[in-house]
């Protein structure tokens, strides 16, 4: 799955990952020479006492070793970049999908974990990639060469190495197949970090509220104490790698001065091959050295990979049309006819039976006890979710066969709960239309009964909000929302319960400004509040996921059991009527 993600990411990028191999190759190539040339000094010059020859090998040298130096630069350089566009084309490819994924397929991953993924998965295998372009190309050179030029300098000696490396392989091996599963654990834990800290500070009032100050430190700490755990098992076998190596190393050095000194004392070997022999034995040693570094990362960066590929692989439940079909002119009639829906792995749907129109010019407003749909009701006609059976239709046109920037356009949705980006007041305005001028952003506001309130911050349009728009009130939060859907000017307004935060005074001068503004667009608000909605045009009262009643204010108290009981329970007898 890592390299199968790696591959498909460094399709474009064949040009500078051979400008990396090349110069790899060419400094592997300059570091395998020098050996060969020190033992020459020794043999032919130091031992002769020919110093003519020393300085002549040496010049040689050090024109060897700059052209290493400067081959090592460049790979290094081209092997950064292209690690860091891997990392982006990923990042950008799962922002991208998340982007496609319908509420359904967020629910699923979590929006923690899709962080984590985004973030933390991506940085493992960007770094593995920089640490296969820097070392592991040149790891495989390097030993490869470093055998065939040990070879060369004493091949009886060069039996030790068919003992050390397949120990040392073996070695590794070992203690790297027990690394995988832990850091498995270790990414989840993060997930786990991640989902507290930002329930925690999404939360923050609430927790001071309860004063559970205490409590929320305890659960953080429990889980910044898993991953602890996690870490230093991953840890221990990371420092117990290392001296492994070096024990093999040291062994395998004093193996060769042991064997190469009796050998030169026979006569068989001179001491300038032994010195070259045992610098090839430690590039060979450091080969796999290196190639431990990449293994130490491998298991961990397979890891995110999968879960990199996990969202890649997964397709939205909101599928685009194949042959999308287009509005020129939307008149904004909503019609849902035959409507379920089910949340998988519920075992029973949400809505059954819905059949509902919304015209253009009209008000139609849904009611009903909590959890009865409602909100479930309105992320269908926007579609955030895909219905069960039955269809959706605008403008007698099934919304999955419409074109999804049409659908767009057509429908402006105020959620249930108003959020705002960072930014500042303008920025989030032109959300809803980036076009849109001060006179039609003030315009907005005003019907929105936000134009006082934004007047009177300190710089007006741009005034700074934070995520979330925490630096303002809820009910200034809504207000801006609804006038992010005005500017929008849609042909369909969902309102999903977006007075809730508003006292009825502003209650009562936003809807009658909305009043004129959509009067020829269709309107479907969710509402708790009987005042919100007794004006209506329609009201429909939902009761367990099904349609109960339909009809106006009036013909509704009159012959509606459930929509009475509503009223009731929030005005007098005498008000209701």
């Amino acid at each position: 799955m890592l390299f199968r993600l790696i591959r498909l990411t460094l399709q474009p990028y064949h040009r500078p990952l051979a400008v990396v191999v090349l110069l790899q190759l060419l400094q592997t190539l300059a570091a395998l020479y020098l050996p060969t040339l020190n033992a020459d000094i020794i043999d032919y010059g130091v031992v002769p006492g020919d110093t003519d020859y020393i300085l002549r090998i040496g010049a040689i040298m050090l024109l060897v070793s700059l052209g290493q130096i400067v081959c090592a630069g460049g790979a290094t350089y081209y092997a950064a970049r292209t690690a860091s566009a891997l990392g982006r084309d990923i990042r950008a490819s799962v922002f991208h999908k998340v982007q496609s994924f319908s509420a359904r397929e967020i629910g699923q991953f979590g929006t923690p974990s899709l962080i984590t993924r985004t973030t933390n998965d991506v940085q493992q295998v960007q770094m593995l990639a920089l640490l296969t372009f820097t070392l592991m190309v040149m790891a495989p050179i390097m030993c490869v060469g470093g055998i065939l030029l040990a070879l060369h300098q004493d091949v009886p000696l060069s039996l030790l190495l068919v003992v050390i490396v397949p120990v040392l392989g073996i070695l590794i091996m070992l203690i790297v197949g027990r690394m995988r599963p832990w850091f498995r654990q270790m990414q989840v834990k993060i997930d786990g970090i991640n989902r507290i800290l930002r329930e925690q500070i999404s939360g923050i009032r609430v927790v001071r509220a309860f004063v559970r100050d205490t409590h929320e430190r305890e659960r953080f700490g429990a889980a910044n104490g898993e991953l602890l755990d996690v870490s230093l098992r991953v840890g221990r076998l990371i420092a117990l790698m290392f001296p492994v190596v070096m024990l093999v190393i040291n062994i395998s050095s004093v193996a060769v001065l042991w064997f190469g000194g009796q050998r030169i004392d026979s006569g068989a070997m001179q001491i300038g091959a032994l010195t070259a022999f045992l610098a090839y034995l430690m590039q060979i040693l450091m080969s796999v050295m290196m190639a431990t570094f990449m293994f130490i990362m491998v298991p961990r960066a397979e890891v995110c990979a999968e879960r990199i590929m996990e969202v890649l692989e997964t397709d939205s439940s909101v599928v685009p049309a194949a042959e999308p079909v287009s509005l020129p002119a939307p008149r904004g009639e909503v019609t849902l006819r035959d409507v379920d829906f089910c949340y998988p792995g519920a075992e029973e749907p949400v809505l059954s039976g819905i059949d509902l129109v919304a015209r253009p010019g009209e008000t139609t407003a849904i009611i009903g006890s909590t959890g009865s749909g409602k909100t479930t009701l309105i992320n269908l006609v926007s579609r955030l979710f895909d219905v069960t059976q039955g269809a959706v239709l605008i403008d007698g046109v099934d919304i999955r066969d419409l074109d999804q920037a049409t659908l767009a356009v057509t429908v402006g949705l105020v959620p249930q709960k108003a959020y705002l980006f960072t930014g500042t007041v303008r920025s989030n305005l032109q959300y809803g239309r980036p076009d849109a001028t001060d006179e039609q952003m003030w315009q907005a506001l005003e019907i929105a009964q936000a134009r006082d309130f934004v007047e009177e911050m300190p710089d007006g349009l741009d005034t700074a909000i934070a995520q979330g728009g925490t630096t303002v009130s809820g009910g200034q939060r809504q207000r801006l929302a609804i006038a992010r859907a005005i500017i929008h000017r849609p042909a369909v307004y969902l309102l999903d319960d977006c007075f809730s935060a508003l006292d009825q005074a502003t209650d009562a001068r936003l809807r009658a400004a909305l009043a004129s503004e959509t009067a020829r667009a269709s309107v479907i608000i969710v509402a708790q509040r009987v005042n919100t909605i007794r004006g209506a045009d329609r009201i429909v009262v939902l009761d367990q996921g099904r349609i109960v009643g339909t009809g106006t204010h009036h013909e509704l108290m009159a012959g509606n059991d459930t929509y009475r009981e509503i009223v009731l329970s929030q005005l007098s007898e005498e008000e209701a009527a």
